[in-house]
């Protein structure tokens, strides 16, 4: 099973957030799922995840182009690429279903639990930390050429 010193062990003690406990006891989603949030946490993960932002409305308040609102997860700005423009993950209530969400709304499946989900950003987020091409890929542009 994943732990926090898992994620810890690639992306660093200051790059994994664990959500408070308080924040997400109104949250409507398998308690399993609160409980992997809580104790293992997310990371952040370049250019997929900028911001771990647990949201702390009791409602889900992340909207899709589909009318689902979801409890957001993350956010992204990819570095303020385009000004305004926000990417995120979010789960949808009842279901513990995660989808990464689009400036536009247009919700992607991502997984089918927090769990899952987690374990996804870890072995991706553990392999690019250790490539030095996926970890830093314009330093070794002329390699691939």
């Amino acid at each position: 099973m994943l732990t926090y010193e898992d994620m810890t062990a690639w992306a660093g003690a200051e790059h994994v957030t664990r959500a408070d406990p308080a924040d997400l006891a109104s949250w409507r989603i398998p308690e399993r799922q609160k409980d992997l949030l809580v104790n293992i946490g997310v990371p952040i993960v370049d250019q997929l995840i900028e911001y771990v932002t647990f949201q702390t409305d009791p409602d889900p308040a992340l909207q899709t182009a589909s009318g689902t609102v979801l409890y957001q997860l993350s956010r992204n700005h990819h570095g303020d690429l385009v000004p305004g423009l926000q990417w995120a993950f979010g789960v949808e209530p009842e279901t513990g279903k995660v989808y990464y969400v689009l400036p536009d709304g247009e919700a992607w499946f991502a997984n089918s639990s927090i769990d899952l989900w987690l374990q996804t950003l870890h072995h991706y987020g553990r392999r690019v930390s250790q490539s030095p091409i996926l970890n830093d890929p314009d330093e070794h542009e002329d390699e691939g050429v």
